[in-house]
């Protein structure tokens, strides 16, 4: 049976395997919040149910889309690849693919950056930058901003300051130092040691779409040369386009030792990640024929990740996406900012190029204030939901919440956005927003259901199952499991 066909036979079991054999917890959110639907098609911006509905995507997988779904020159690169028959993964060789991708992103990297390292993932590529620091240094110490995520395995976990992804998985690794994002005099404090390896921030922070004044990753940038220490700007999700520059760090003319790039360098189809730092700092980690394969992995120069990123490259340049993204991202900005002024609850609209954010705050009158206290009693962040699931479920628009326990809905959709698709979502914004502020209404019907059903899970999660009780389920199996616990 072919893959086409296995899809065809079992189209609808997706959430059924999904609770059986994965994370059923994922399959429970979904189906609360309506968005358990059977996607079976994607094109650019676009996702097609089986119903034919079609949806606005901007989640965009976390940015991984940055050039919509399905893009056809991905598309052929990958299968010019496949059908070659070129030897791949040989190892003890040097990829000409690989070559070709390095030499263009270095092209076209902020000045200095000489050298490149594959991985397979944005985290992959911390866990690099981390490790090239220190050993470059000689020093251990990592300093990272409160809120920034830098990835989910151990190391770039250790720089993550967002608590929510920390909880339960320490120890971390040590001599890591947490500072508050835009505060100068804390990471001047941080480095005036001399003893810190590397300073590691996103450029924009990801999480609550956080944009830095205009002094700070300049002065920031300075710090870290007056003591020593390097500079790492993740651009794991602002890079390729996303702000409006290619490079996120282009904005305030910064020039990082290292940079990080992953997501949106894959065309959305091969995971691939890379590393650009400075020739020296390359140098001392590869310094010597016995230490070529220090650091290194098994399928970071694997031919279609390369062909993809080359032919992603190819075609942000050749469709202008990062010109595209800072006048439709700036148009979608300047045309939701009037909302602020006409909602209490919507604080501030922000944004750069397809990187925005919109965030809610307590509001004043007192209908509004206590319908908010409600959600917020219930589970911080809360309110966020009245916005994303409407927008979802009413105007087919697929967005998220910017982080945990946050009232920041964040929208980083394809840079290939129309300007309907713009329309659409000035559009279906400013429905959803106008509803939340009617109390009572459908939305707040919603609201109390959502609060309910998080008191519960509170109420479940703050009641401990003893150990024994896993293990005794383990060990009995049950009738979910066809008795198979043993």
């Amino acid at each position: 049976m072919s893959i086409l066909e296995l899809i065809e036979q079992r189209l609808r079991e997706n959430f059924a395997l999904h609770e059986q054999y994965l994370n059923p917890q994922m399959v429970k959110v979904l189906r609360t919040i309506g968005y358990d639907r059977q996607y079976v098609k994607a094109e650019g911006p676009y996702l097609f149910d089986d119903r034919g509905e079609c949806y606005l995507d901007l989640l965009s997988g976390f940015g991984v889309f940055a050039l919509g779904r399905n893009h056809p020159k991905i598309i052929q690169a990958i299968q010019d690849v496949l059908t070659a028959e070129l030897p791949n993964l040989v190892q003890l060789d040097a990829s000409l693919l690989a070559g070709l991708l390095a030499e263009r992103l270095v092209a076209i990297a902020p000045p200095g950056l000489e050298r490149v390292f594959f991985a397979n993932s944005g985290t992959e590529t911390v866990e690099a930058a981390i490790k090239f620091s220190r050993y470059a240094t000689g020093r251990s110490k990592i300093v990272y901003c409160q809120g920034g995520y830098h990835g989910l395995t151990l190391g770039s976990l250790s720089a993550t300051g967002e608590s929510h992804y920390r909880e339960g998985f320490g120890p971390f690794v040590p001599d890591f130092i947490e500072i508050p994002f835009g505060e100068l005099a804390a990471l001047e404090q941080a480095l005036a040691g001399k003893d810190v390896a590397a300073f590691i921030t996103e450029p924009i922070q990801g999480h609550g779409v956080r944009i830095p004044d205009d002094t700070y990753l300049p002065t920031a940038a300075a710090l870290c040369r007056q003591y020593g220490t390097l500079f790492i700007a993740d651009e794991v999700q602002t890079g390729l386009g996303r702000t409006g520059k290619f490079w996120a760090v282009e904005h305030w003319a910064v020039e990082p030792d290292i940079l990080c790039v992953a997501k949106a360098l894959s065309g959305g189809f091969v995971p691939v990640g890379a590393v650009l730092c400075r020739g020296w700092i390359f140098d001392r980690v590869f310094n010597r024929m016995d230490r070529s394969v220090v650091h290194g992995n098994t399928f970071g120069k694997n031919n279609l990740a390369m062909a993809a990123g080359i032919a992603t490259l190819e075609a942000i340049e050749s469709e202008k996406l990062v010109e595209r993204a800072a006048f439709m991202g700036q148009q979608i900005v300047t045309d939701l900012k009037p909302l602020v002024k006409q909602y209490e609850y919507l604080k501030e609209v922000r944004g750069l190029g397809m990187m925005m954010a919109l965030e809610f705050a307590e509001p004043k009158s007192w209908s509004l204030k206590a319908a908010w206290k409600m959600l917020e009693t219930a589970n911080k962040g809360l309110f966020s939901q009245l916005i994303v699931v409407p927008l979802f479920t009413r105007h087919r628009i697929l967005s998220q919440v910017s982080g945990h326990g946050m009232n920041v809905v964040k929208f980083i959709p394809p840079l290939t956005l129309t300007d309907k698709d713009c329309r659409w979502i000035v559009e279906a914004v400013r429905d959803v927003v106008a509803d939340a502020h009617r109390v009572p209404g459908a939305a707040w019907e919603f609201g109390k259901t959502l609060a309910t059903q998080a008191l519960r899970m509170k109420t479940a999660r703050d009641t401990p199952v003893p150990l024994q009780d896993y293990q005794n389920t383990y060990r009995r199996g049950d009738a979910a499991t066809g008795g198979r616990g043993e």
